[in-house]
């Protein structure tokens, strides 16, 4: 490790609070990895969750490593900095598509094969986890010796009560995939393919293997807290204490996987949140509260209240239109809010009701006026393009809709006496697995381009508004990765080979991208992720499809067993 990248790791240790350090001997030892650079593993609560299942199993050490800063340096860890290839498990925590290409670099750098099949004794076993895995973990199957599918709360234990250390790799991994449900194995499944490229078969190839693989989930989340375990200043959130306070969203918009994936939504109550305060509090003055739908929380306001009167500042991950009141918006206030962010996803009220969005124009507007009347100056507005169905109307509808907020935030702002500013955040749409747009192409980068120009030249001489949007190749990549199968393993091995450089490997690649980002699934294809079961029925999602076709709204999931999606029962 390079001087300078070595004394980056050691300001890293020396600014924590919280991180665990057991010693090496008499555990089996895992190095847990974040497949991007620290400030952004650490700003994860997910991963930080694992760190903490982890560190409380007595046979277990686990220590952390990030993907380092400087294209030159090795990988190691944090708390000792040891190599990964000492120790028996490499776990991979990945919340993101764009970061599988990342695993193959660390794994380069570890000195160790980068395909499963190249690694055996001495080398560790490599797992990965995270929703970005059991979403669709096909395009690192080929460098995967197991996944974790699922929530880690209810799959950890029992998987290191069947682990025996210094086994056969093939014996342990068959052991565990017999016996524990949501691992899935990749090297014990075999895909085939029509001569037209889709797949025509997928099913395992040792006996006492399931032909899917059930997602676990932890139906009660209030019997655990999830909360962080390490406190960093170098984190988007500065000595931030998360604490989930909701897992999944009711409100089933169609292009979201969280909405899916994790159903039923669950909710944690306010008692179990309140310990989780009171050991925040007891550490730093800053609180985050993380979930796809934290203003839906039942008690949300007690909750901030609570949290207030310890003299915690409070942060919400998100916040929908039409749940902002301004008691909400006052806690925030108090907490040095200077942002608060409204996600209409779609500019017109046609999109939004293709989306499912359940929020109105007037719902937005009043979010504006109660976000600056309550003293918090600016906004950020979230909007994709590129969505189902679709038109040039529709884009010109999102600066009309900016143009109206503009006037609302401007009125509201010179009552305060306080001008802020409108960040207008533009995203392509990709569509996702396990979602009712799963059969939907991505839109060509040039109809995208034209869109997101045409909504830049808009609003580009209004005062007071911002616009960024992400980069299209970025969304391209992460198209295909997300909608990948097998296949596409060769093309990040191709990426890696050409250190990232995408332009340069999607030119050379001899499997056409196209045929995965552009081209429309037909309802009956076998796609690359039907083998992993979150108990959604596919019937389900195509009549959630057609209703988007005819621009029909569904309610939110009711919680309660109500039989429609599959999932509880």
């Amino acid at each position: 490790m390079s001087w300078k990248e070595n004394r980056k790791t050691k300001l890293f240790s020396d600014s924590e609070t919280g991180a665990v350090r057991k010693q090496w001997k008499g555990h089996v030892r895992v190095a847990l990895v974040y497949p991007n650079i620290y400030q952004i593993g650490m700003s994860n609560l997910g991963f930080q969750a694992v760190y903490n299942l982890l560190n409380g199993l007595d046979s277990v050490l686990c220590e952390r490593a990030f993907l380092p800063e400087t294209d030159a340096s090795p990988v190691q860890t944090i708390e000792s900095s040891r190599r990964l290839a000492d120790f028996d498990i490499i776990a991979f925590s990945v919340s993101f598509e764009n970061d599988f290409a990342n695993i193959l670099s660390i794994l380069e750098r570890a000195g160790l094969p980068l395909k499963a099949i190249d690694r055996g004794i001495p080398h560790p076993l490599v797992m990965a986890g995270g929703v970005a895995c059991f979403i669709n973990p096909e395009p690192v199957s080929e460098f995967i010796d197991c996944f974790f599918l699922g929530e880690a709360e209810g799959m950890i234990e029992r998987f290191f009560e069947l682990y025996e250390p210094g086994a056969g790799k093939k014996n342990i991994l068959l052991k565990i995939a017999r016996n524990l449900p949501g691992i899935y194995v990749p090297a014990f499944y075999e895909a085939s393919y029509n001569k037209g490229g889709t797949l025509a078969s997928f099913h395992p190839v040792s006996p006492g293997l399931p032909e899917k693989i059930n997602r676990v989930y932890l139906k009660d989340i209030s019997t655990i807290h999830t909360c962080s375990g390490i406190l960093s200043r170098h984190t988007a959130f500065d000595r931030t204490f998360l604490i989930e306070v909701s897992r999944g969203c009711p409100h089933g918009c169609r292009f979201c996987s969280a909405g899916f994936i994790y159903r039923p939504p669950r909710f944690r109550t306010v008692s179990c949140l309140e310990k989780c305060i009171e050991k925040g509090t007891g550490l730093t003055d800053k609180i985050g509260f993380v979930g796809a739908a934290v203003s839906d929380l039942p008690g949300i306001t007690e909750l901030c209240g609570i949290a207030q009167k310890k003299g915690a500042k409070i942060s919400f991950s998100s916040l929908r239109a039409d749940a902002l009141s301004a008691e909400l918006v006052s806690a925030l206030k108090k907490s040095g809010v200077k942002t608060a962010t409204i996600a209409p996803d779609g500019g017109s009220q046609r999109i939004r009701e293709v989306i499912n969005k359940g929020i109105t124009e007037d719902q937005i507007l009043a979010a504006t006026e109660t976000i600056v009347e309550g003293g918090i100056p600016n906004i950020k507005l979230y909007f994709m393009t590129g969505l189902p169905t679709e038109t040039m109307d529709d884009v010109e509808e999102i600066v009309t809709l900016c143009r109206k907020i503009k006037k609302r935030f401007l009125a509201a702002s010179r009552i305060k006496k306080r001008i802020g500013q409108i960040t207008v955040s533009i995203n392509p749409f990709v569509p996702k697995p396990f979602t009712p747009f799963q059969w939907v192409p991505m839109e060509s980068l040039m109809s995208l381009k034209e869109k997101i120009t045409r909504i830049k030249e808009g609003l580009g001489k209004e005062a007071n508004i911002r616009t960024d949007s992400e980069p299209l190749k970025r969304s391209y990549v992460q198209a295909l990765i997300s909608r990948g199968d097998r296949r596409v393993s060769g093309i990040l091995s191709l990426a890696n080979a050409n250190r990232g450089n995408w332009a340069k490997t999607l030119k050379s690649s001899p499997l056409d991208p196209a045929f995965y980002i552009h081209r429309e699934r037909l309802f009956d294809e076998l796609l690359p992720w039907d083998f992993i079961d979150h108990g959604i029925n596919k019937s389900f999602l195509i009549k959630e499809y057609q209703k988007a076709l005819l621009q029909k709204g569904s309610r939110p999931c009711p919680m309660n067993s109500c039989g429609k999606c599959g999932v509880c029962s």
